[in-house]
């Protein structure tokens, strides 16, 4: 299984590379990109070096062309899928059609992958976009039972990606309408779940307030820990209490599954953070290399260390890890 790892800057890139990455994924620095945050991500004018400097590492690069083209400025993502394959990138991210379109016509050679914000579940809309595109893999979205992706996997129409470990979103990926709603800007178009123009702290005696888009979003005292404030983390009245409605901040960690995961054929593994400090990508990247290797080399007895499982806690949003829809056995 391919170790594929989030690179949202220069030193995240270098830590991923030191930490084991088979694979280092990254956007460019416009709207192009999922994770279009201010003072991350790449220009068109480094990326070739930024290529090359990892493939003299032996890593691989991936790029996340993974937003939906607007009407009226498709120049940009066009221009994007032009720099990727200027740059030999090993493989383009990509979810509108109009992107994969492109790039399947105006450079055949280029390898395509399917992105996570496409949502494709099923065994047909893979085999839509394996035919219409020629996608070499597909990235399932993180809403999959275990059943679901093993029953996947059985089908064989594309090689899969999944996610083991980072932040979970409630959303069927690229159908997220929360910032929509209190910017809007959805983050599907614009490449931010919470634009950092839309953040605002605001404190009120003893207490922070955190708003998005003015959307009163949760409440800290000075004793708190209080992260990035996106909309479906919040803390909101309902019923008279403030309770996380949507989504608790905790992590998807699927490191005890990867034995199942590589017995039924899945061929990456997807750790999330692009948006995550250099320490933290070395840190996650790592734990998940040492498993990986672990569970090769001996599938039959591979046992989670407990040093990974504390490290990844560490690392976990709100210190928790959960399987997420892994663990639905319902399906």
């Amino acid at each position: 299984m391919e170790l594929v790892v989030p690179a949202g800057s220069r030193g995240a890139l270098q830590s991923a590379i030191e930490a084991g990455a088979d694979v280092v994924y990254l956007g460019l620095r416009d709207e192009t990109n999922a994770r279009h945050f201010p003072g991350l991500n790449f220009s068109t004018v480094e990326l070739p070096a930024t290529v090359e400097r990892a493939h003299l590492k032996g890593c691989k690069v991936y790029l996340a062309i993974n937003t939906y083209s607007r009407a009226g400025e498709w120049k940009r993502w066009q221009s994007a899928v032009d720099a990727a394959a200027e740059s030999r990138v090993d493989a383009l991210i990509a979810a509108d059609m109009a992107v994969l379109e492109y790039a399947s016509r105006t450079y055949p050679d280029l390898r395509l992958h399917l992105s996570v914000q496409a949502s494709a579940t099923n065994w047909r809309a893979l085999r839509f976009y394996r035919n219409h595109f020629g996608i070499e893999r597909a990235v399932l979205p993180r809403v999959l039972s275990l059943t679901q992706v093993e029953r996947l996997a059985e089908r064989n129409v594309v090689p899969l990606e999944v996610f083991g470990f980072g932040g979970l979103c409630i959303m069927a990926e690229g159908r997220c309408l929360f910032s929509s709603y209190a910017c809007g800007r959805s983050p599907n178009n614009y490449g931010a779940c919470s634009p950092a123009e839309a953040v605002e702290w605001r404190q009120d005696g003893e207490v922070m307030e955190t708003r998005v888009g003015g959307v009163l979003v949760d409440r800290f005292g000075e004793a708190d820990a209080a992260g990035y404030p996106t909309l479906c983390k919040g803390r909101y009245q309902v019923r008279g209490k403030r309770v996380h409605a949507f989504e608790e901040p905790v992590s998807l960690n699927s490191l005890e599954l990867l034995p199942r995961l590589a017995k039924i054929g899945i061929h990456a593994i997807k750790l999330e953070g692009r948006q995550r400090s250099p320490a933290y990508v070395f840190r996650m990247t790592r734990i998940w290399r040492a498993a990986i290797d672990s569970v090769q080399a001996n599938p039959d007895g591979f046992s989670v260390l407990e040093p990974w499982k504390n490290g990844l806690a560490d690392l976990a949003e709100g210190q928790q890890t959960v399987l997420g829809a892994y663990a639905r056995v319902w399906q």
